[in-house]
């Protein structure tokens, strides 16, 4: 099995389907610390685990997509996933009691998960016209 290597700290990825592959490893080892933890519920986790992970399996389902409006579909799903995730980072943030390192891993992943929605919106829009 091919170990992940996590981007360092200012390196983007530029390929969005390897960018959100990247934000769903964080997200698992994010998941992960937190349980072990026992400061964040499990109904918490669990929701951020799945759209998290869900980003990036929906992107890879548009590339390939039979058909244009399965592509759009599938990428549409994906910018959903992206806005859940956000929003179950900020609840994450705004309501449990975090380690200095989660609190900064959350706020790098929230900003993260903002900027992998823009450009799949951007994706959104281009293959709507």
């Amino acid at each position: 099995m091919v170990k992940y290597e996590k981007p360092q700290r200012n390196e983007k990825i530029w390929d969005i389907r390897e960018r959100s592959f990247a934000f769903a490893v964080r997200i698992v080892k994010l998941c992960r610390s937190l349980e072990q933890s026992g400061r964040v519920s499990r109904t918490l986790i669990t929701q951020l685990l799945k759209a998290g992970t869900s980003i990036g399996a929906n992107l890879e389902e548009a590339q390939g997509g039979q058909t244009k409006p399965d592509f759009i579909t599938k990428n549409s799903i994906s910018l959903k996933e992206a806005r859940e995730s956000r929003y179950w980072l900020r609840v994450i943030a705004a309501s449990c009691d975090l380690a200095e390192s989660e609190q900064v891993e959350v706020r790098e992943l929230t900003i993260e998960c903002q900027e992998i929605a823009l450009i799949v919106g951007a994706i959104l829009v281009s293959a709507r016209k």
